[in-house]
């Protein structure tokens, strides 16, 4: 498992500075398992991990999940609401989901944040 960087308000140098900097380890063999996700402003990255996602990321992390509704039933919430949540951190990247589309994993160990200011 790896760490998740989150980086909130990098710019297109940012990007391609991590781009260059992987494919020059990739050319001298070394290892390029890393995981980066990308927010344009902090408050975007606040309403996707917000604190009842940010538990719903923990719980999978320690506890893969074969669907929401057993999710939602691990954690005691509203099929519902945990549904919603699940797919905001599906499309943000922050959760993945098996082959068949039901199993449920946070497959990281940490997730560090970089904020541009």
């Amino acid at each position: 498992m790896t760490d998740l960087k989150v980086h909130v308000g990098d710019d297109a140098r940012d990007f391609g500075s991590r781009f260059v900097d992987a494919w020059h380890r990739a050319e001298r063999s070394e290892p390029v398992n890393e995981r980066h996700l990308s927010f344009d402003s902090f408050e975007t990255l606040a309403r996707v991990l917000t604190p009842k996602r940010l538990e719903l990321l923990r719980h999978l992390h320690r506890h893969p999940a074969a669907s929401i509704n057993a999710l939602a039933k691990a954690v005691g919430r509203d099929y519902r609401r945990v549904h919603e949540d699940v797919e905001e951190l599906s499309k943000a990247g922050l959760v993945e989901r098996d082959e068949g589309g039901t199993g449920l994993t946070a497959p990281y160990d940490a997730i560090a944040t970089r904020i541009a200011l």
